[in-house]
């Protein structure tokens, strides 16, 4: 399972990438000097803790808190982020692994405050190979499922992959080889889906040949391992392959193929050599020793076997020299050496004893540092319930506030809107009483009007029309001198202009056209007899009042307001020529009345205390219309009026 732990924490540095290219030492330590204590600062300090990370340590630990103090300083959330995210893989690569899982617990936190999923998945990661360290292996599990489920909800498939072999690992630990070989083969599928290149793909190929191994299915265990070869090759990657070869050695020896675990233990002690690892070349010495054991050749196991534990014991790699030790004291027992045999036996028991020891001891300590952690997690745990507590509290305080505050500005706007209501009724009703009263003094107007009209006409238009006939009879019967008879008949054209006068009077007072045609040919007629006068010229248009249907109340009242309008044109405008157009359309009557005449100031109207504008201005509120004047000096007037029938 060694290799495959490799494997997760390879996919977790790769999950720790920022997409940032890794500057060299001399350019971060240049921009050291250009950069103020800002977040730029900080994300170099960031790069150049990563870049120790790799040579040296105490360097790295240096970068490290000067990122922590200046994040603290600009209270940078992100910063605080990277320096517990570093700190976790330093505290991890020297082996600190609680302190490394202390740490991806602060990171957390601040990941999921930020709202990063690529943080929080990263943390969540960490977390799990952490506690796959500590043979916590239900925890490992727990957390990267976590992080799986948020990779898929954010569809990082890149990270995926990686996980996924996490994923692997953690079953393999729980001894589920199953889902472990499972989760394995997903990881490599999704890889092959979208075409992931990053990673070392053969030594995701030598985990799943060893849970195929385990599962007892050998076939699939050496294609994989072949294919964990071959990548290997192609990778350059000579550790691993160094590794692969020691995996298959110890896999033929299972399978009782001596001849070719005895081939393969020489592929691994040649690499061995080639990289000079120690460690490897003491696991292929053991592994040949043990081949030529397993043949009957116990002369070169012996040497092998020799060879092993010298460099096991000078660099005290313990488990190649208990392995030894046993593997020695059968080679001597065989060969007769039953003293040699004996002391191999009780070295290889004491080592055992040793680990055992330690094994348990490790064991008190992780359980002890599990408690704490678990009190600690516990107080945490409450820290966060009493903050969840006071928060829901304070949301329950300011939403019942809000709530209260909305609801007073609800009756407030309430009760202003029944006040604005009110007053609008109030308003209307003065309104409608002003337009009753106007409607009560226009009506009596008119009808006082049409008394004086009738009273004229009939009345004083009778007595003249009888005295000029009386007139005239007389002419007939009398002798005058030319001089009467001239007055004579100067008085009867006198007469006859004052009959005309009182009628044209009468029939300004009450058009006879209005009562009989309607309001269309009286306004046509006024505009003629105002153009026979020669005072003015008056254009009169008619547009679409074939169909209007008006009442004689209003037909009246429009009458008189184009009335007022043309005597005053015809008094102060000085025009010459005018315009009338009365029009209908769908529901609305517009009237219109133009002149070129000398025009005034607009400004005037509102200062004006005229009987003629404020009558012809109590009609149009009469009608309910709105009336438009538009005049400036010496460019004449227009004045529009519209209503709604």
């Amino acid at each position: 399972m060694y290799l495959k732990r490799i494997i997760a924490l390879i996919c977790f540095l790769y999950a720790f990438n920022l997409n940032a290219q890794t500057n060299e030492k001399d350019s971060l330590l240049k921009l050291l000097r250009v950069h103020r204590q800002d977040t730029n600062c900080a994300k170099t300090y960031y790069h150049l803790a990563k870049y120790y990370e790799k040579n040296n340590l105490d360097s790295a630990r240096h970068f490290l808190r000067l990122l922590g103090s200046l994040a603290e300083k600009l209270s940078y959330e992100r910063g605080r982020y990277l320096y517990h995210e570093r700190v976790a893989v330093v505290s991890f690569t020297q082996g600190a692994h609680h302190k490394a899982l202390e740490e991806s617990r602060k990171g957390l936190m601040i990941a999921r405050h930020l709202k990063q999923p690529g943080f929080e998945i990263a943390m969540l990661n960490m977390m799990s190979i952490c506690y796959q360290y500590l043979g916590r292996y239900q925890e490992e599990l727990d957390y990267v499922l976590q992080a799986q489920a948020k990779a898929e909800k954010v569809k990082d498939t890149a990270k995926m992959v990686g996980l996924y072999i996490s994923i692997s690992n953690a079953y393999a630990d729980l001894g589920q080889h199953r889902k472990s070989l499972d989760a394995g083969l997903t990881g490599l599928r999704l890889r092959k889906r979208y075409n992931i290149t990053a990673g070392y793909v053969n030594r995701l190929y030598a985990g799943i040949a060893q849970e195929y191994e385990i599962l007892g299915l050998p076939d699939s265990a050496i294609y994989f391992y072949d294919k964990a070869l071959s990548s290997s090759k192609q990778l350059n990657d000579r550790f691993a392959e160094a590794s692969i070869y020691k995996y298959i050695t110890n896999f033929y020896s299972s399978l009782g193929k001596y001849d070719k675990m005895r081939e393969m233990a020489a592929h691994s002690l040649a690499l061995a050599r080639e990289m000079n690892s120690r460690q490897l070349l003491a696991t292929a010495y053991y592994n040949l020793a043990a081949a030529h054991y397993y043949t009957r050749d116990n002369r070169k196991a012996l040497v092998y076997v020799k060879q092993a534990l010298s460099i096991a014991k000078a660099d005290s790699i313990r488990h190649e020299m208990q392995n030894g030790y046993r593997l020695l004291s059968y080679i001597s027992a065989t060969q007769g050496d039953f003293i040699t045999s004996s002391n191999a036996q009780r070295k290889a028991d004491s080592l055992e004893r040793t680990a055992l020891n330690e094994e348990v001891a490790k064991s008190a300590a992780d359980l002890e540092k599990k408690y704490e952690t678990e009190k600690k997690d516990s107080q945490i745990r409450l820290q966060q319930a009493a903050i969840k507590q006071k928060n829901t509290l304070n949301y329950i305080l300011i939403g019942g506030a809000l709530l209260l505050i909305l609801i007073f500005a609800m009756v407030y706007r309430n009760y202003k809107h029944r006040q604005k209501i009110q007053q609008q009724r109030i308003n209307e009703l003065e309104t409608e009483k002003q337009l009753t009263a106007t409607e009560a003094v226009l009506k009596g107007e008119e009808q006082e009007r049409t008394r004086l009209a009738k009273d004229l006409h009939d009345g004083l238009g009778g007595m003249l029309s009888g005295l000029k006939h009386s007139f005239g009879h007389m002419q007939g019967n009398l002798v005058m001198t030319p001089e009467n008879a001239m007055a004579f008949n100067r008085s009867m054209d006198m007469l006859d202009s004052s009959i005309k006068e009182m009628r044209r009077i009468a029939h300004n007072m009450m058009p006879e056209a209005l009562v009989k045609f309607g309001l269309d040919t009286a306004l046509r007629d006024f505009c003629t007899d105002i153009n026979l006068t020669g005072a003015l010229q008056v254009d009169y248009q008619s547009i679409g009042m074939e169909t209007a249907n008006l009442d004689n109340t209003t037909s009246i009242t429009i009458f008189r307001i184009v009335q007022e309008l043309l005597n005053n044109t015809i008094k102060h405008a000085s025009a010459d020529t005018a315009i009338v157009q009365l029009a209908k359309s769908d529901d609305t009557i517009t009237v219109t009345v133009e002149d070129d005449g000398k025009g005034f100031n607009p400004d005037l109207l509102t200062e004006t205390h005229g009987i003629g504008w404020a009558n012809m201005k109590n009609r149009v509120d009469f009608l309910k219309g709105k009336i438009d004047v538009k005049t400036e000096p010496d460019k004449g007037t227009s004045v529009l009026i519209e209503f709604k029938l």
